[in-house]
């Protein structure tokens, strides 16, 4: 049976206490991506793996790292080809193959980094993606994959194609659509309104849909 795993990242945009020790009460491993360490260990948990080049993470962690008693580590060199969460991503299938994936600590900071998280991320086709963070839910959508949403009438839902030729059906939103073409980054699916039990299916491509936590924000267009 696949399991669920809880990727920290190293944004400096840290998701609170509460959150993390939700989701890693939900989830079966947990894997700190370098300074995402300080966040789990900020919220009095930890990981059962660690890694990264060691580049960014506080004095605390990196002590941690170094001594590695209490989980594994693979520590990479920081002149190396690709960034930590490539390289933990590469360690959840290999650990874990067909795991599902939580991502957090995943937003802010850094515009590039955060773009790049999300390429990673809508690269893991092995099973659902998530991202969670304190004010948004997010799920990546593959090919033939759905997102049923329940109980958040009145709250702001956007899809976003995050490849070309992406294809989308969106059920239960005050603005619907039916098997309708997206163009990439296209501004077509943002700020809608979940109106009741909501189900987004990804027909074509890759897209990401965002589920704000609060009520409707904004206005459509």
């Amino acid at each position: 049976m696949a399991c669920k795993v809880l990727v920290v990242c190293g944004s400096p945009v840290v998701a609170s206490a509460d959150l993390l020790r939700q989701l890693a009460g939900e989830c079966d491993h947990v894997v700190a991506v370098d300074r995402g360490l300080d966040a789990l260990l900020g919220a009095g948990l930890c990981c059962d793996v660690y890694v990264g080049d060691v580049d960014t993470v506080s004095d605390a962690g990196r002590a941690l790292v170094d001594a590695a008693i209490d989980f594994e580590v693979e520590r990479h060199d920081p002149y190396k080809d690709y960034t930590d969460l490539a390289l933990a991503l590469d360690s959840v299938r290999r650990r874990w193959p067909g795991a599902e994936v939580v991502a957090t600590c995943a937003t802010g900071g850094r515009p590039d980094m955060a773009l790049s998280v999300l390429g990673l991320l809508a690269g893991y086709a092995d099973a659902p993606v998530w991202i969670e963070e304190d004010e948004v839910t997010a799920r990546i959508l593959h090919l033939d994959e759905s997102w049923t949403i329940e109980g958040a009438e009145g709250k702001t839902f956007s899809i976003i194609a995050i490849a070309p030729g992406t294809v989308v059906t969106e059920r239960g939103l005050e603005w619907e659509l039916d098997h309708s073409p997206l163009g990439l980054l296209a501004d077509t699916g943002i700020s809608n309104i979940v109106r009741s039990t909501a189900e987004i299916t990804v027909h074509q491509g890759v897209a990401i849909g965002y589920l704000l936590h609060q009520g409707f924000i904004g206005t459509v267009g």
